[in-house]
């Protein structure tokens, strides 16, 4: 169990048998009475947010949360099919709960996947994927009336701002958490 001095931005606690993760905090102590932690909180189900104050003496329930590694097999459909790496037990995870993260996934690529007891809620990629340019304009020497970068599509069909001398078939890494260019990859 957990009380309200423990919460703090990032923890995950369980509400009314659901999980939830503070995304914000905030503590006051009024000049006379209880200590106040406001809180501004997600479902890690549903992704409602919502905000809630607590006194010292509210207590919360630790969620049944487990991450496993899996291993990323195919696509099919709107159904995106995941393999534990250890028990090759199969999931699947609906584009809806993937997110964002689509823009990164790729064949075989490992993930940690969050469960909250048997039903999977959440995925994490690693921090720097390597994706291939598919689509990259040329660019014209000299046109640099603005910044000095352009558009480019990666092997998922995700785009974006890339230095000028990346070409079409050109490797890139790309930090998943932003989305934004690294460094060109030398294989």
């Amino acid at each position: 169990m957990y009380t309200a001095s423990d919460l703090r931005k990032g923890l995950k606690i369980q509400i009314d048998g659901e999980p939830y993760i503070i995304t914000e905090f905030d503590f006051s102590k009024p000049g006379k009475g209880q200590a106040l932690y406001r809180t501004k909180m997600r479902n890690m189900i549903t992704g409602v947010q919502f905000t809630q104050t607590y006194r010292s003496n509210d207590k919360f329930e630790r969620p049944n949360l487990e991450e496993r590694k899996m291993q990323f097999l195919y696509a099919q459909d709107d159904e995106y099919h995941f393999m534990d790496t250890t028990s090759y037990e199969q999931i699947f995870l609906t584009k809806e709960q993937l997110g964002e993260h689509l823009n990164f996934l790729i064949d075989n690529m490992e993930v940690e996947v969050l469960f909250f007891g048997d039903r999977p809620i959440d995925v994490s990629l690693p921090t720097f994927v390597n994706l291939e340019v598919t689509v990259a304009e040329p660019w014209a020497k000299g046109d640099t009336s603005g910044s000095d970068t352009k558009p480019v599509t990666v092997e998922t069909g995700f785009q974006l701002q890339v230095p000028p001398f990346i070409n079409q078939g050109d490797k890139i890494q790309i930090d998943t958490r932003t989305g934004t260019y690294i460094t060109r990859v030398k294989e």
